[in-house]
């Protein structure tokens, strides 16, 4: 893997970019050294912590996976097809600068927003074609002018999210997009269900899982990545796929979620979810919330074995 300095080309719900910090601190003490040589992320999402670790440590193999198909597309897209998608993107920026009124800008955007949907219906997912360039710079573009960068999906699978009537947005950072092909090339890049990646991990291996947040409260669920939701069974299955990294496979873990205390002390679903383990609270910014008043410090758990 090469040692690139890249920041994340899509801003993600619950991004990691604020606790890097913290993660830093709780990295495990091989992960410098033989004793771990692969890195996986379950739920890649904007990628933090990805290319955080890429720009530090030496690792043989990585492999980033997200449920999400349109995420995982433009990946593959940025690793091996950067140029030809910065072109595309960049027409794209043009005609969005070269629009005078707001307005204009609204009617762009949901025209995009109508074609990235008919290209989710029709899109071939498992084999590259030319479609795959389009519809990753769109889904770029969406991510750049969309309300408060979020990704979100009906139950239809259809992307939701409203214009977020920003007037001079950086939608086409040729730079970083260039730099993130290169941290990217030779990474393994999958669409799964999280525990189909159990074949890949080992006793050398680093996992970090960063799963669509546990809700704090109905206003604050931000978790519809895809058009399956990701609800209390499917965190008692993520923890329960924790335990068996932890007890039989050995591997090195970390593990990031909301903290329910921030509004009822007496919440303990994590707590007992995972007894026995390293459980730690820290302090983050919420970045994302319907109202502004309720944007700023709460309570994160980080979890390690």
């Amino acid at each position: 893997m090469k040692k690139v300095e890249a920041k994340p080309f899509l801003k993600w719900a619950g991004g990691k970019t604020q606790l890097l910090d913290e993660i830093n601190r709780r990295l495990p003490e091989k992960i410098n050294t033989d004793k771990i040589t692969k890195y996986v992320e379950p739920f890649v999402g904007g990628g933090a912590v990805f290319f955080h670790l890429i720009a530090r440590y030496d690792f043989e193999e990585v492999i980033l996976n997200d449920i999400n198909k349109e995420c995982i597309l433009t990946y593959k897209v940025i690793q091996n097809n950067v140029e030809d998608l910065i072109a595309v993107l960049s027409r794209m920026e043009d005609e969005y600068f070269g629009l005078e009124s707001m307005d204009e800008k609204d009617k762009m955007y949901y025209r995009q927003r109508d074609k990235f949907n008919e290209g989710k219906i029709n899109m071939d997912y498992d084999n590259f074609s030319e479609d795959w360039i389009e519809h990753a710079a769109i889904m770029i573009f969406l991510n750049k002018t969309c309300f408060n960068g979020l990704y979100r999906e009906n139950r239809k699978g259809l992307f939701n999210v409203p214009f977020g009537k920003r007037s001079n947005p950086t939608i086409c950072d040729e730079q970083n997009l260039r730099k993130a092909s290169l941290a990217l090339q030779g990474v393994k890049l999958l669409c799964l269900d999280f525990e189909e990646l159990t074949q890949f991990i080992d006793e050398k291996t680093f996992v970090y899982m960063d799963p669509p947040y546990r809700p704090l409260n109905a206003t604050s669920n931000f978790n519809d990545y895809s058009k399956e939701p990701f609800n209390d069974e499917s965190q008692i299955r993520l923890a329960k796929w924790f335990r068996k990294l932890s007890e039989v496979n050995n591997a090195f873990l970390m593990l990031s979620n909301s903290d329910p205390t921030n509004v009822n002390p007496d919440d303990d679903f994590f707590d007992k979810l995972y007894e026995g383990f390293n459980i730690e609270r820290v302090k983050a910014s919420r970045a994302i919330n319907s109202k502004g008043s309720g944007r700023g410090q709460i309570r994160e758990l980080l979890i390690t074995n």
